[in-house]
């Protein structure tokens, strides 16, 4: 194992820092001629907007805010450790994006400006949309959805209307998805008003056919549905299930979440399906931060297309215009076309990909897991899930130390404070319900390398060996990260919630 020791500043919170009177920049005062012809500044401010005492900011000086966010920076260093993030497909952002998108033309434009002077946004937004439909064959896409469970959410919308125009909503009440599938499924059909029906996970690893004859009927508005699944399942009846759903009148949605492992080898549409979502914030190598900025982009069949959010990015004679005249339009979910930079930082990797990258990397992401399947089974107490199904898995497989946390009471969360203590980052473990006791869900992707996985397999191995010599200095883990073991008590005590500034020093300070 590595001698690692994360940076440890015991850093306070930048509203705690600094002190009265202290700046990074001091203004000049303005010359006589600017004053006379602009006035004191107070004129500029309505009345009513004012403050009457000065926002509680903190004051400090350039080296120290620096200095505040490069501690943090270390403290913090995300996605340049070792992530294995599963269900998620986390990658690396290439920094080249990041300048792409901070560049003028992009940063300091506005969703308002006359059309005339974003048509090289437009274009490459438009551009985009065509690469996305070349890689699932469906007709249209739109990326107003902020995230994978919003654009859920806007196919069950659009499900709703296509189904209202056939005069068939009322009858059409019904979605069915798995228990394996995203929980954005089922929790979007619920939230657009449908009834869920959840089909259970079979002796192969997926529902069976037979499952879904039974649950489909007359009142089936649309089959919600992810391929792989988060074990690294892919279910070979699956045009089979397309077909079941459009016989009786549904519509069928792919929940491309897992796409990593299939991209450039399957396209959505060629096996039947009415639309499909790809998550731009982790297929396509754009970041994921904090729960955002995401980006869920919406792809459907041209009898979809006309109940799409608008406005939709078009292309007339060489000309981009925002289509807003779209009378069976679900309306906005979202305001304007959705998180541009994303986009743009999306559309930047798949053109440096190109079509042999975009294959090559679902390749590597196929054969990484598998690499990492044969050595993760061969530490004792490691398990996964269905372990008497043969052949590959696709871009991750789902394990568990339910073995070992019978032998010594080490739990999964134990078993990842320890992990995080040798420089790689924990473990994604698995959506609820916990299928799998105990689970951990990896996924190398195209971007680690063999040293990478090695090493990663290496902690795995390590921590399960101290399971048993050790227990104790797992359960007490981290013990060489920026901070221990937090006590997550508080974490239920709505007394002590405090989102914002004003809230803390409303709760905790005299």
């Amino acid at each position: 194992m590595r001698r690692y020791h994360a940076a440890v500043w015991d850093e306070p919170v930048i509203m705690e820092m600094g002190s009265k009177g202290r700046r990074g920049l001091v203004f000049r005062e303005a010359e006589k001629k600017v004053a006379d012809a602009v006035g004191p500044a107070e004129l500029l401010i309505p009345q009513g907007m004012q403050r009457e005492d000065p926002p509680n900011l903190p004051e400090l000086s350039e080296q120290e805010v620096q200095r505040h966010y490069l501690h943090l920076s270390q403290e913090t260093l995300g996605m340049m450790g070792i992530s294995l993030f599963g269900t998620c497909t986390m990658k690396y952002n290439p920094r080249i994006n990041e300048i792409i998108a901070a560049r003028p033309e992009i940063a300091e434009t506005h969703p308002l400006q006359d059309v005339q002077t974003l048509q090289g946004t437009l274009e490459l937004i438009h551009n985009f949309d065509l690469i996305l439909r070349e890689l699932s064959g469906m007709d249209n896409f739109v990326f107003q959805a902020g995230g994978g469970a919003h654009a859920a959410y806007t196919h069950c919308c659009v499900t709703r209307a296509y189904h209202a125009e056939r005069g068939e909503l009322a009858q059409r009440n019904e979605i069915i998805t798995s228990i394996q599938a995203h929980p954005c499924n089922p929790a979007t059909a619920a939230a657009a008003g449908f009834d869920v029906i959840t089909l259970p996970l079979e002796e192969n690893g997926y529902p069976s056919t037979d499952a879904l004859r039974e649950a489909v009927s007359s009142r089936t508005a649309a089959l919600l549905i992810n391929n792989p699944d988060d074990m690294g399942i892919y279910n070979p009846e699956i045009t089979d299930w397309v077909d079941i759903v459009h016989d009786a009148g549904g519509l069928c949605f792919y929940d491309h979440a897992n796409f990593n492992g299939v991209m450039g080898k399957i396209r959505a549409r060629e096996l039947g399906f009415d639309a499909c979502m790809y998550m731009l914030h982790k297929t396509f190598g754009a970041p994921k931060g904090g729960g955002g900025p995401a980006v869920g982009a919406y792809g459907c069949s041209k009898d979809l297309a006309p109940f799409l959010p608008c406005p939709v990015v078009i292309n007339t004679d060489g000309v981009y215009e925002l289509d807003y005249h779209r009378p069976k339009s679900i309306g906005r979910i979202r305001e304007f076309w959705g998180n541009v930079p994303q986009v743009i930082k999306s559309y930047s990797w798949a053109r440096a990909m190109g079509s042999a990258g975009i294959e090559e990397a679902a390749e590597i992401s196929v054969l990484s897991n598998n690499y990492m399947e044969s050595r993760l089974l061969k530490i004792p107490g490691i398990t996964k899930s269905h372990p008497t199904i043969g052949g590959p898995r696709m871009e991750m497989t789902r394990y568990s130390i339910e073995k070992i946390t019978e032998d010594t009471g080490i739990t999964i969360e134990d078993f990842s404070n320890r992990m995080v203590d040798f420089g790689i980052d924990a473990p994604w473990l698995a959506h609820h319900p916990w299928l799998v006791p105990e689970p951990f869900t990896p996924e190398a992707g195209e971007m680690y390398s063999k040293e990478d996985l090695d090493y990663w397999i290496d902690v795995v191995a390590e921590v399960a060996r101290e399971a048993y010599e050790d227990p104790e200095i797992i359960k007490n883990a981290p013990h060489r990260q920026a901070i221990s073991q937090i006590n997550d008590n508080s974490l239920n005590d709505p007394k002590r919630w405090a989102m914002t500034w004003r809230a803390y020093c409303r709760k905790h300070v005299s």
